[in-house]
């Protein structure tokens, strides 16, 4: 019998399906939409889902919705009294949609699914910070942790702490709405020029241009804790909600009051970015660390657990993450590879699944590929319908071509098996590189990711060799959860450089995966792990010395990771990218 989890209607929906309790697979809409964070019913997900495990009424009964509409719902109300008449606006263009679709939604979402002749389930609801958790949780190795659970919001909650074992389920902690970490983090993303709920990882990857010795990086963390925010010393927080809007209006920000207090102009999207950018980016993150730092340390005072587990969107700032293993108060941490929304569809079948058995650690292996795959014959069609010429290559000579052509600076659009889920490519969706090349870093962010040119790319590196490269002290990123210093320092003098300059230091031996920190977001790599690209890296490494490869994901700035090998197709043609490798399909553009 299959479960399967749900989450829509927010942001990057998506469907996760359990066989007897096995992940076998999750998908997001919007790799096959390719609508960036779709956040629609996952009409074609679902479509694929059916047809690949002949999903019916007689083997799909349970549907689990991420989170309780009636609880988020009773917030909306709340919130809208509480705040009136400022709040009347907020009002008439929400509440005849929750009055609506949503509020009913288990009758939306049972037409929905009478669409696909699935008219005989049963829609059930989790609950959000539950979802999250158990998706961390009931993936993780572990018997019993510790779970942590941070984002913008749920129904009520933003922040949870939740202790999981193999038997029991225990909520020892939260902070509700509108205090939340998640929507604080958004906020300055917004100022800063990003889009909300798809821009903080670029907040993330500027705050290292910030000089935290600069006078302007304090003021900014000094004005943010007086003004914007309280802090405790447990690590809940309190808004100062003159500063927002989010809880009256469509807004985020209360954009007047923002810039006379840091007196700064909110940045526009696609203008440059200055010094007082970095540095307010730094201040937000240096905060942000600071207060996920003192939840962790007052989580571990509740309970007598050695493990930790994230989740929620606050758990993919991999640099946070970072400062949480080092603080060494756990003996191991477990972040799964999607712990926002869209993840939050597997925990909600999983927390389902689990709800009456035991969790047994290790009984169905953790895997994050788990997506489509596609045959031989799909791929030859696909370049028939494109015209496009083509070799093929047994595995062996495959690899020892490409690492060749990685050797030589080419740029390689590397398509293999099932997909990866959730936001970053790991090793099957990816666009692969020469991280020794000086200007690989400007050729992959200006002719083939269309992107802001301060982005670092991040590195796949052997697991077995990654401590030869970066200061990982043992510790592994199998998905990319965490940053590591490189062993090679870049020069202090890095702040004298003008901003666009800083990343394209050459002196170092791999300049284009070193972010200006002197960090880099690594994802290590066993053969069990990944074969394919194992090898690859391996064949790399005998010809550069190096057992590491650029491995950024095969999509440009605004579109989602490709997930056909139309769409792998579609983005080769359209970029700079030299060569297209689909399965065992060598591609080139003079084929």
């Amino acid at each position: 019998m299959y479960t399967l989890g749900l989450s829509c209607y927010y942001h990057d929906s998506a469907l996760s399906l359990l066989k007897d309790g096995e992940i076998i697979a999750c998908v997001q809409e919007e790799r096959f939409s390719r609508k960036k964070n779709d956040a629609r019913f996952p009409t074609k997900a679902l479509d694929y889902l059916i047809n690949e495990y002949s999903l019916s009424n007689d083997n799909l009964k349970d549907i689990i919705f991420y989170e309780k509409p009636f609880l988020k719902f009773e917030r909306i109300i709340e919130t809208i009294i509480n705040n009136a008449p400022k709040s009347l606006g907020f009002a008439l263009k929400s509440l005849p949609e929750w009055l609506g679709s949503k509020l009913n939604l288990k009758a939306t979402l049972k037409k929905e699914f009478k669409n696909f002749g699935l008219d005989q389930i049963n829609i059930l609801f989790s609950e959000h910070h539950f979802s999250h958790a158990a998706a961390s949780f009931y993936t993780s190795p572990f018997a019993d942790a510790l779970c942590v659970t941070i984002d913008g919001v749920g129904e009520w909650s933003t922040a949870s702490i939740i202790e999981f074992n193999s038997n029991n389920v225990k909520f020892l902690k939260e902070m509700h709405f509108p205090n939340s970490i998640g929507i604080l983090y958004s906020a300055f993303t917004y100022f800063l020029g990003f889009k909300i709920n798809s821009g903080e990882y670029k907040l993330m990857g500027l705050a290292p241009y910030g000089d935290i010795n600069d006078e302007e990086t304090k003021n900014f963390i000094e004005i943010i804790k007086n003004n914007f925010i309280t802090i405790h010393d447990d690590g809940s927080i309190k808004l100062n909600l003159s500063y927002f809007k989010f809880h009256y209006a469509n807004q985020t920000i209360n954009k007047p009051k923002f810039e006379s207090t840091l007196k700064l102009k909110k940045r526009n999207e696609e203008s440059n970015i200055n010094q007082s950018h970095c540095n307010l980016a730094l201040a937000i993150q240096t905060i942000t660390e600071e207060i996920i730092l003192k939840i962790i340390r007052s989580a571990k005072l509740l309970t007598n657990s050695k493990n930790l587990c994230l989740a929620g969107g606050v758990a993919l700032n991999c640099v946070a993450n970072k400062k949480i293993l080092d603080e060494g108060i756990f003996e191991d941490i477990w972040i799964h590879p999607n712990p926002g929304d869209a993840g939050a569809s597997l925990g909600a079948a999983l927390g389902y699944y689990y709800r009456n058995k035991p969790y047994l650690p290790g009984k169905h292996k953790f895997t994050p590929f788990l997506g489509p795959e596609f045959s031989a014959l799909d791929i030859k069609r696909s370049l028939r319908r494109f015209d496009i010429g083509f070799k093929t290559y047994n595995q062996i000579d495959l690899i020892n071509k490409v690492s060749d052509d990685l050797f030589n600076n080419k740029v390689v659009g590397w398509f293999q098996d099932r997909m990866e889920w959730g936001p970053r490519a790991l090793g099957n969706r990816s666009i692969l590189a020469n991280p020794c090349s000086s200007d690989m870093q400007k050729k992959l962010n200006l002719k083939i990711k269309f992107r802001e040119s301060f982005r670092p790319f991040a590195p796949i590196v052997l697991k077995e060799k990654a401590s030869k490269i970066f200061n990982t002290h043992g510790k592994t990123s199998s998905f990319m959860q965490y940053t590591f210093p490189l062993v090679e320092s870049r020069s202090p003098q890095i702040f004298e450089l003008p901003i666009d300059q800083r990343i394209k230091d050459i002196s170092i031996k791999l300049p284009a995966i070193t972010h200006v920190d002197n960090s880099a977001r690594i994802q290590t790599v066993s053969r069990e792990e990944n074969e394919k690209i194992y090898d690859l890296i391996t064949a790399f490494e005998s010809k550069s010395s190096f057992p590491v490869l650029i491995n950024t994901s095969f999509n440009v700035r605004g579109e989602p990771i490709v997930c056909s090998p139309d769409d792998a197709i579609k983005c080769f043609l359209n970029t700079n990218m030299d060569i297209l490798i689909l399965d065992n399909f060598y591609i080139t553009k003079n084929n």
